[in-house]
Parts: C-alpha cells; structure tokens; sequence
C-alpha cells in the first residue's frame, strides 16, 4: 500500500501515462507508481531512489520486508532505468489534443517542441495563456508584440507602428540627423580655433611689445654707461692744466 506522505510528493511516474500497462515489477511499492531512479536495498527490495530515502528517515527498515537497511547500502539500477527509459508513454498534454506517444527517454524533447503545450506569451506586458500552435496567430493580435526591424534599420516594430514604417525613411532622417550633428560639431571646433587664433595673435602681440621695451632699457643703459664714461674722463683731465700755470 502506498505510503501518504511519500506518494503525494510524486516519487514515481504516474501509471496511466504510459501505453500499455506496466508490469506489477516495475511498480515501487512506496509510491505505487513506476519506478523512477530504481534502486535496490540489501534484502532484494527494489523502490523509487527518492521514496525509500524518506522512508528510511522516519524507519531504517524494508517497507516490504521489515528488515534493516542501511541507506549507504542501496544500490542504483542502471539497466532497469533503460529499460523503463525505453516504455512508451503518452504525452501530458493529451488532455489538450495531442495524440503523440513516444518513449519515456524522449518526454523532455518532445516537451519543448508539443503544439499542445501551455506557454506563457513570450512578449512583454502579456499574461496570457495559449497553446504553442497558437502563437503565431496569438502574435498578429497581441498588442504588446514588437521586433526588431527585418531590414536591419534597428526600429522596434510594434502594432501601432509597423504600418507606417518605411526604412528608407528611417535611415534618411537618421542620415540627415547625423549630418547636423556633425555640422554643428564641425561649426563649434571652428569657432573654437578662431579663439584659440586670436589668442595666440595677442599673445605674440604682447611678447613684441615685452620685447621692444625690453630692448629700449638695453640702449638707455648703453646711453647712460657712454655718459658716466665721458664725465670721469673730463674729471682727471682738468687738476693737470692747473699745474702748468
């Protein structure tokens, strides 16, 4: 019989997804349901992995046998997943149309590509619900669709939008809006050097004047040493003239 606290937590797969029904040995006596992750206790009892390490948290016995186990003494039973790997199954979305079977090793791929399958509608803002074969339809309608434009222009296409869009429009107004931007660029940087221009002129302006007056203090020096030189001359000359009278 099976365990209530370990059956509700779905240790194995659910009986009735598979085609045929499955052999009483395949059954985990926990779960009741088809063994996943088999593995076998030391007295020969076989369990889902995930069932009997609950159990053994509340007892260290067989569920079937009552005899001690030891959790570090089980042992996984690799060819027994092949072989419950390759039973087929039916696809849980067989309640929504779809009518697919396959083996139980192949549920996850067929997951992601089964028209039957409730997915969520991938594009922003949107909370509905719909079949995977819907989506296309769904998308023509949804007002919060958008992609990047196809013709590689980089605007975001929307309802709203997409009728009106016209890429040679797009790129010209974006071409012409680049164009001003770099005029008004090129404008600012000639402005800028013609600062920059009449600064420098200015500036040589007033090193020429530094300059000249710089120049005009060497000469008055030159004059005034002439000057000192001629009187010092004058000055010894004038006691010898005296003495010869």
């Amino acid at each position: 019989m099976a365990d209530p606290e370990v059956s509700g937590q779905s240790g194995g797969y659910d009986v009735d997804m598979f085609v045929d029904p499955p052999d009483y040995d395949l059954i985990c006596t926990i779960c009741q349901g088809v063994l996943r992750c088999p593995v076998r206790a030391a007295c020969h009892h076989i369990f889902c992995k995930k069932c009997i390490l609950q159990w053994l948290k509340r007892q260290e016995t067989c569920p079937c046998c009552r005899k001690p186990v030891n959790p570090s003494l089980i042992f996984v039973m690799f060819k027994l997943s092949k072989s419950i790997g390759r039973m087929k199954i039916k696809c849980t979305n067989e309640i929504r149309g779809c009518e697919e079977t396959f083996s139980l090793s192949e549920q996850y791929c067929h997951s992601l590509t089964c028209l039957y399958e409730l997915i969520p509608c991938p594009y922003q803002g949107c909370r509905a619900q719909l079949l995977r074969r819907d989506l296309g339809t769904h998308a023509r309608h949804c007002e919060h669709w958008s992609q990047p434009c196809s013709m590689g222009c980089g605007t975001i296409l929307s309802h709203r939008n997409q009728a009106d869009h016209n890429c040679y429009r797009q790129l010209r107004q974006e071409y012409e809006a680049k164009q001003r931007n770099h005029r008004a660029i090129a404008a600012a940087l000639q402005r800028k050097m013609k600062r920059m221009q009449s600064t420098m002129a200015h500036m040589k302006r007033q090193l020429g004047l530094i300059c000249e007056s710089l120049e005009g203090m060497d000469d008055l020096h030159e004059v005034e040493g002439d000057e000192q030189g001629e009187s010092s001359s004058s000055s010894h000359g004038t006691p010898s003239g005296n003495r010869n009278y």
